[in-house]
């Protein structure tokens, strides 16, 4: 008897879309806000700008939906490459998702779940150094966010099950939390702050902390969209975690369509929605000025007085902990196919007798933490967004590969709008990463590098024939 283990499918359909919208919702929705609204100077600008990430997700997710019927098995993103172009771009992606795109993500939401943690309990803070000998230093958040990362490790190594309770609970409280938070917003607003802050509501230009004025030429201000959308892209980003969990969905072939189509809606409407209320209680100027950027904190002054930073705190700690809790979930499914494909730590393709990819989660755990050591992960998160983008352009690309080159396959379920709104995908898609490249190249390159960085690899690990060890 084949006592082998394997995946077990047990996440049901509501599971399934609280991965999409608990790893989507972390901290950014609370602090990138003041960044947009210096680079767009406007609240119709701050909007739109949600508003058109919202839209690039969701019409992603939804052609995501047919490779996700085509190919139901752990991997996502890596798989649909691998089938739509080549090895060698799939392994790309999963070079950049392991070095950085999914382990620094988990690093950057657990020193951000660390640092509010800090209103309730100042210990925590990050001027707390336990450590610092000049060149390096360790703070009590860091070693926070890093026990943090353990436990929830720890707690998926145990079973899907565990881990799907865990996200199922703080992803329903997250998005009741926010959509509170709107409407008592909404209640709180001001008439004269909404009248100014729409009033000329699409004059775009630049609007500093201290309140100098940018004028945009039409090049500019392109350029100045594609550098606010880095923010909403970030904390729009993950959305395509659950189908790297396809072998333990029920019904994958019908569900993880679905779910990406109603996790990605969820999150864009609060997403609105808790901007439009930003826009209700707070002058654009001080959206643009918040302290540390922490745009939530602000509006929650005014919606609950003094005990506005508490509740932020509160909520910003219970959807970080969620957004880890799903990202950690679903990153160790890649290492896991890649290693059987012979491109990843063979021990890393073996499952556990709880049937989960437990060394799989604990390497990508240790690089985690090692990126909260690091201080670097903010950084890094920036400049990855341009390689985030352009794999989602070129698995779109792939439906259309696929349907020339394979046309026999099984398609449950057909890309919503096709071609056109792949198409639009595409072209907005690679607008954006040439904009960046023309007018941020600090958050192109090094994100290029690191990708690029992979091909060697490949060919080293292809050449020695053997899976690394």
């Amino acid at each position: 008897m084949n006592t082998t283990p394997s995946f077990r499918p047990s996440l049901s359909l509501l599971d399934a879309t609280m991965v999409v919208a608990g790893s989507m919702i972390g901290s950014g929705i609370f602090i990138v806000s003041a960044d947009i609204t210096r680079n767009t100077g406007s609240a119709g600008w701050l909007i739109l700008v949600w508003l058109m990430t919202g839209f690039m997700t969701i019409t992603a997710a939804l052609s995501y939906g047919e490779l996700s019927g085509m190919f139901p098995r752990a991997g996502g993103q890596y798989i649909y490459l691998k089938e739509g172009w080549n090895p060698l771009i799939a392994f790309l992606y999963g070079w950049s998702f392991f070095a950085v795109i999914q382990t620094a993500t988990i690093a950057a939401v657990g020193v951000a779940f660390a640092k509010f943690t800090a209103y309730i309990s100042p210990i925590f803070s990050e001027d707390n150094q336990l450590l610092d000998i000049g060149f390096f230093s360790v703070s009590a958040a860091q070693l926070l966010a890093i026990a943090v990362i353990v436990l929830l490790t720890l707690i998926n190594t145990r079973g899907v099950k565990e881990g799907k309770i865990l996200q199922t609970t703080f992803t329903l409280t997250k998005i009741v939390s926010l959509a509170a938070l709107v409407v008592f917003g909404l209640f709180a607003a001001k008439a004269d702050v909404w009248q100014a802050n729409w009033t000329n509501a699409w004059d775009m230009h630049g609007l500093a902390a201290d309140g100098t004025i940018t004028h945009y030429t039409t090049i500019m201000a392109l350029g100045a969209v594609a550098a606010a959308m880095v923010g909403s892209i970030f904390s729009s980003d993950a959305w395509n975690n659950v189908a790297s969990i396809a072998g333990e969905i029920k019904n994958p072939k019908k569900n993880i369509g679905l779910s990406l189509f109603l996790g990605t809606l969820i999150v864009t409407v609060v997403y609105a929605l808790t901007n439009i209320m930003y826009t209700a209680v707070l002058p654009l100027q001080e959206i643009a000025s918040a302290e540390k950027d922490r745009v939530a904190v602000a509006a929650s002054h005014v919606i609950f007085g003094e005990a506005g930073t508490t509740i932020i705190a509160i909520m910003i700690m219970v959807s970080t902990f969620g957004c880890n809790n799903g990202l950690i979930l679903a990153g160790a499914r890649v290492y896991y196919t890649m290693a059987n494909d012979g491109l990843f730590f063979k021990k890393a393709g073996s499952l556990n007798r709880t049937s989960v990819p437990s060394f799989a989660l604990w390497i990508q755990c240790i690089l985690a933490a090692a990126w909260c050591l690091s201080g670097k992960y903010g950084d890094l998160l920036d400049m990855i967004s341009f390689v985030v983008v352009g794999f989602y352009v070129l698995t779109i690309i792939g439906i259309f590969r696929l349907r020339k080159k394979r046309p026999d396959l099984d398609r449950p379920y057909r890309a919503f709008g096709y071609p056109v709104l792949p198409v639009i995908y595409i072209l907005m898609g690679l607008a954006f990463c040439i904009l960046l490249i023309i007018f941020k190249p600090k958050f192109t390159w090094p994100g290029l590098i690191i990708a690029l960085a992979g091909i060697p690899v490949y060919y080293i690990v292809m050449r020695a024939g053997k899976k690394p060890d």
